[in-house]
């Protein structure tokens, strides 16, 4: 949208400077969304055991380009909106998936058989209660995004237990609710595109902020 007056730097008839607004920046929301739900989706059909577990290389591509270096940028634009719940979250969660591929790649191979698996569990309890408290700053965006967060917190706790016990059964319950997370991340990601070039509301999210009284 064009705005109803528009001059250059010096106004002639005036003599003043007048004030140049600002580009309009684009939402990045639903693309950290999208980065999030993608790589999650497809870590959790292996952690699910929908898929073997010999494919499970597949992922690291997406760990590292997409919900990593894709997601991070999110969060840095969501800086310049002034957005500092969405910076914090997609800025944190595009390092973990980039921390998650030099995990695998370099460092995972360092930690004894026997302690891995706790050590892998400490990393996901730890992911999961940052999470935590990312969902009660959540409570004040929308039901959707809140849904995100509480459905992510339930899936590092649970994954990180399993992985702590050496308990596949419970590695594959986080693997579902993953999924779970997932697909409600790719809804809001999915609304807020739609939302925006439709120009109304067609898919909900629901939005839990309130007038301060």
């Amino acid at each position: 949208m064009e705005a109803a007056s528009v001059r250059g730097p010096q106004d002639e008839t005036a003599g003043t400077t007048a004030a140049v607004a600002p580009p309009a920046t684009a939402n990045p929301a639903p693309l950290g969304l999208a980065a999030f739900a993608l790589t999650t989706f497809v870590l959790s059909m292996f952690n699910a055991g929908l898929v073997s577990d010999k494919g499970l290389p597949v992922v690291f591509g997406l760990t590292l380009a997409y919900g990593g270096l894709a997601q991070f940028m999110a969060g840095m634009w969501e800086f310049r909106t002034g957005n500092t719940f969405g910076a914090t979250a997609f800025t944190s969660y595009g390092a973990f998936w980039i921390s998650y591929w030099l995990l695998v790649h370099f460092y995972l191979v360092k930690i004894p058989g026997p302690d891995a698996g706790h050590a892998v569990g400490l990393y996901l309890i730890a992911w999961g209660i940052f999470t935590t408290y990312m969902f009660v700053a959540s409570l004040r965006t929308t039901a959707a995004v809140a849904l995100v967060f509480l459905l992510l917190a339930a899936t590092f706790i649970i994954l990180g237990i399993g992985e702590a016990g050496g308990t596949s059964g419970i590695v594959k319950l986080g693997g579902w609710v993953g999924l779970a997370t997932a697909l409600v991340a790719w809804y809001a990601s999915f609304a807020e595109v739609t939302n925006f070039t439709w120009g109304k509301t067609v898919f909900p999210t629901v939005p839990l902020r309130r007038d301060e009284v």
